[in-house]
């Protein structure tokens, strides 16, 4: 009788249809795992696990849920406010053509962009070849011997190789050489990070590089003004007094011009957005880092490198400083965590698509254009500035320069206005001969023969040089010779997906990491010509959608987080870390408080919080934990009052890195601020608060958010990420800011505040993604996937606890949204460890929990709103049944150094040996339990030897003479 009662209009308008899509179990799903957990609604598992103390009375004032297609519609209106010219501004930033290949099957494809980090390599062999490649691309066109799988952005790349070469550099000087002709973004970001190391940086142009003492130098090439100078004998002069050179270069321009490994340089770093990246209003875009071999240990980021696996063939893994921040926690390179390996795979695919000689003709194509326009303008009488010059012109046009410049907009041409009556142009890989022609026509009013103008720049080029030109070759390994039809490459990247488990195949349970859905509505937008063809400096009134969807998503997480503004600018949560610590020394340092620099932290914290802490010139003192996973309040009270005089702040992460809202929560804020500090709260757990309570309404002062946890920006195999910051108004007027590009109306308060990042927004063009995923869920749909998300936590912990402990509970007994589950005891009577139980997980399909973080020993479950019953219950089962095999060692009937754990994860290959002699079966070790067959995924290697792999490291491709085809 139910179907036929009759349902109102709003019930079957569906307009929170989208709540059911996201999150995982349906209504009766959640009264059966009430049930199990002994809880009569989610409404008491509420009561239960959130203090009473910090829980909003009623809910957060978030707009009503939208249907998929109205939010579409609507975030499609607003990006139609965009104004898309061609850009022709330059200044690290290019159109560029990305392969549609590439397009639709990785940067649009769940099987690359749902991936995780790749810490489980066995799983993720097929990416990190990607990486591979892409590292390799960045050594030859560098002409240096080791690179790393990305950093951030190339400001921040900068700012890591200044702090490198301190610590490389034996010089006693405290000075670091700035090239003036650096990009004014990266010189903005550079400022900000020496600043609380207490560097001093010493500005000028190249050639005075060499006359002051300075542990190290950083130079642009081409510079900034797109000259193009052989930087050898300042580098070499540089050496010679001590100092080490790290040379900010064009990735494209490399592939025609001498490398900075040929010039002498110790480190080289730059973009590679121009290797098929769209714009994006500022990113994301992966750098490239490389450096001398010798200089390894300190490099910041994450390096692939190769290793062996149990059968002795080649496998590769994640090498060196990959748990870096945990070990090393304040005394780290970096605190970058997260990087940008999703467009660093796009980047590589996009050289091995074109072939070194495919790059060669792009890149010369893009030069006799630039050659051409500057022929033409010289025949007509223009001054130009540069003489030696890649792609960029730079020109004296004296008062003529601003009409130039708008009749260029016009006519439908960004240029890049620079004061004293200069005009630059870059061009680039979209560029045509017609818009030359048009260029010409524009600023010399000459119509000209193009084809005269080829032939005459042909015969000889004087902006290029031999001396300029590199004569070694590039890009030779075979990866980059085969793959040039579009069916080969499409094959290469199902190959290298097929060994890569994603959210696609399953659930990815890693604890502190929320692994949630990342819906295909909300990442459609990600790829429209409205947000990417839009370069981060463009004249504002053409970014207006941009700003108008910024400004709706930074009210909802001012809504969400309970601060008074939101900084849009840090793009990784590593940043976000940084960002709020500067805003909080800044507004120290107003308020004559500038001795405060003692940063508490709980010993439980995530290690890139101490390594952002020195970061920022903090000395860390660190607090205990009870026994109960809580912070230690006294410990706490103690410390702080100790320190009250230099009391900067505390970090904080909550729930806690034990996965338990602590109880004392207010009174641990009230502490700090009773002894003069701020509280910084990490966002890490953010997905355990959202329409419960907030950052703002518990006491912290700021906090930044992983959109790439809570606000579904997927994870991409490590990184893109964002990580914006919410601030206190106390705060607010110490958020960053940006040097070129205005972040905020003319009357903003953080006007001229340094930046920390090289685009005014960040990495813009995955914005979009959090913005439908709030407005689709709307204020009620956000409540319920945070309560989901405690639900399948507690239920989770309940059916497992008859198995493993689990280490930490809240008062009442609940875990948050994630839940430690303690292997130690195993490990003891058995032999076998968490990394077993890692591994053997990949036998039945499922990526592993967080392994030994933030308990050694333990493994951390984090299963998110959006994993159904069902999908729980496999993963469920599967822990289970490996603990039945543990029983069997225990037992004695499989020996501890000979069973299915100590040998997971199997391969086909295990499967094909002609002979077993092992203790269990086949069936046992490949088909654990009778699911698995139903879509069994293969590791593709054997359990990989890391210490081999750092012992004998090699970060490159292959050899050749190594190389098999077939």
């Amino acid at each position: 009788m139910s179907d036929t009662l009759p349902q109102s209009l709003s019930a079957l308008e569906q307009k929170d249809e989208f709540i059911a899509r996201h999150i995982g179990p349906c209504a009766s799903e959640m009264s059966q795992m009430l049930a199990t957990i002994g809880a009569a609604s989610l409404d008491q598992l509420v009561d239960q696990t959130v203090p009473a103390a910090i829980r909003f009375p009623a809910d957060r004032p978030l707009p009503a849920p939208r249907r998929e297609h109205e939010a579409l519609a609507d975030l499609k209106a607003l990006a139609g406010r965009n104004v898309v010219k061609k850009s022709l501004i330059g200044q690290g930033y290019h159109e560029t053509l990305t392969p549609k290949v590439i397009l639709r099957n990785v940067l649009e494809n769940p099987g690359w962009y749902t991936a995780y980090t790749p810490y489980q390599a066995e799983i993720a062999q097929g990416r990190l070849e990607a990486l591979l490649n892409y590292q390799q691309v960045i050594i030859d066109l560098t002409g240096l011997e080791l690179a790393n799988a990305s950093l951030l952005d190339e400001a921040t790349a900068a700012a890591e190789a200044m702090t490198m070469a301190r610590r490389v550099s034996k010089s006693g000087s405290n000075r670091f050489f700035v090239d003036a002709a650096c990009f004014p973004q990266t010189i903005d970001v550079v400022k900000t990070r020496a600043a609380y190391f207490g560097f001093e940086l010493i500005f000028g142009p190249v050639e005075e590089a060499a006359t002051v003492d300075v542990f190290g130098a950083l130079l642009q090439y081409p510079n900034d003004k797109g000259e193009v100078t052989d930087l050898t004998a300042t580098i070499a002069a540089l050496k010679a007094k001590g100092a080490v050179t790290a040379v900010a270069c064009d990735l494209m321009a490399l592939v025609l011009l001498k490398s900075p490994g040929a010039m002498g340089a110790d480190m080289a770093l730059g973009s590679s957005q121009r290797f098929g990246i769209p714009m994006g209003f500022g990113g994301p875009h992966a750098a490239f880092f490389a450096c001398k071999d010798e200089h390894k240990r300190s490099v910041a980021g994450r390096i692939i490198g190769v290793s062996v696996d149990a059968r002795g063939n080649k496998a590769l893994r994640m090498a060196l400083q990959t748990r870096e921040q945990h070990i090393r926690r304040e005394k780290a390179n970096s605190n970058i965590c997260t990087s940008q390996v999703l467009l660093a795979n796009m980047a590589g695919m996009y050289a091995v698509y074109h072939g070194p000689e495919g790059l060669k003709t792009i890149a010369r194509r893009i030069h006799r254009l630039a050659a051409i326009l500057a022929t033409g303008l010289a025949k007509a009488g223009i001054k130009q500035l540069n003489a030696c010059y890649f792609d960029t012109l730079q020109l004296d046009l004296g008062a003529k320069a601003l009409t130039v410049y708008q009749a260029a907009q016009n006519a439908g041409y960004n240029l890049r206005l620079i004061e004293g009556g200069r005009l630059g142009i870059a061009l680039n890989e979209k560029t045509t001969r017609e818009d030359v022609a048009t260029l010409l026509q524009l600023i010399a009013g000459v119509k000209v023969d193009i084809e005269a103008l080829d032939a005459q720049v042909a015969a000889a080029d004087p902006a290029l040089p031999a001396e300029l030109l590199r004569t070694d070759a590039i890009l030779s390994h075979p990866v980059f010779n085969t793959h040039h039809t579009e069916h080969e490459m499409l094959r290469y990247l199902k190959k290298l997906q097929n060994k890569d488990l994603a959210l696609d195949h399953s659930m990815i349970s890693l604890g502190s990491c929320t692994m949630k859905l990342n819906a295909t509505s909300e990442m459609i937008p990600v790829t429209w010509p409205e947000f990417g063809d839009i370069h981060p400096f463009a004249p504002l009134d053409q970014a207006q959608g941009y700003l108008e969807m910024i400004e709706q998503l930074a009210e909802w997480l001012k809504t969400v987080t309970g601060f008074d503004a939101v900084c849009m600018q840090p793009n990784s949560g590593a940043q976000g870390e940084y960002a709020g610590l500067v805003a909080i020394r800044r507004y120290q340092e107003a308020n004559g408080q500038g001795q405060r620099d003692i940063c508490l932290i709980p010993k439980s914290a995530h290690g890139t919080n101490p390594a952002t802490a020195q970061m920022a010139g903090l000395q860390v003192v660190v607090v205990d934990c009870d026994d109960n996973g809580n912070v230690d309040v006294a410990d706490l009270k103690a410390k702080a009052e100790q320190h009250a005089a230099k009391l900067s702040c505390l970090m904080l992460t909550y729930p806690s890195t034990h996965g338990v809202f602590e109880e004392a929560v207010k009174d641990i804020c009230d502490i700090v601020h009773a002894n003069g500090g701020q509280v910084y709260m990490d966002g890490a757990n953010l997905n355990a608060q959202v329409g419960l309570t907030a950052p703002g309404f518990i006491g912290a002062d700021v906090s930044h958010m992983n959109l790439h946890k809570t606000f579904a920006i997927p994870h991409g195999g490590g990184g893109p990420g964002m990580g914006p910051i919410g601030l206190k108004a106390h705060l607010a007027p110490f958020m960053a800011d940006h040097a070129v590009q205005a972040t905020g109306p003319a009357e903003r308060k953080h006007k001229g505040q340094g930046a920390v990042s090289a685009a005014p927004f960040g990495s813009a063009s995955i914005l979009p993604i959090s913005w439908m995923y709030i407005a689709m869920l709307g204020g009620k749909g956000v409540k319920t996937a945070t309560q989901v998300a405690i639900l399948n936590a507690n239920y989770v912990a309940a059916r497992l606890q008859e198995h493993y402990p689990v280490l930490y509970r809240g008062k009442n007994g609940r875990v948050a949204h994630e839940c430690i589950l303690d292997i130690r005891p195993i490990k003891a009577a058995t032999g076998i460890a968490e990394i077993d139980i890692a591994k053997r997980l990949m036998d039945y399909g499922f990526h592993a929990p967080t392994v030994s973080f933030p308990v050694a020993g333990t493994i951390m479950v984090e299963p998110t709103e959006s994993e159904s019953k069902a999908e729980l219950d496999r993963f469920i089962d599967a822990l289970i049944a490996i603990r039945n095999e543990i029983r069997k060692v225990e037992a004695g009937q499989w020996p501890a150094d000979n069973n299915p754990l100590k040998h997971s994860p199997h391969t086909q290959k295990d499967l094909a040996d002609e002979v077993w002699s092992r203790p269990y079966s086949r069936q046992e070790a490949c088909y654990p339990l009778p699911w698995v067959a139903e879509n069994k995924f293969w590791p593709s290697v054997n359990r990989i030897d890391d210490v081999y792999g750092d012992r004998n490291l090699f970060c490159a491709c292959a050899p050749v003479e190594d190389y098999h085809h077939g």
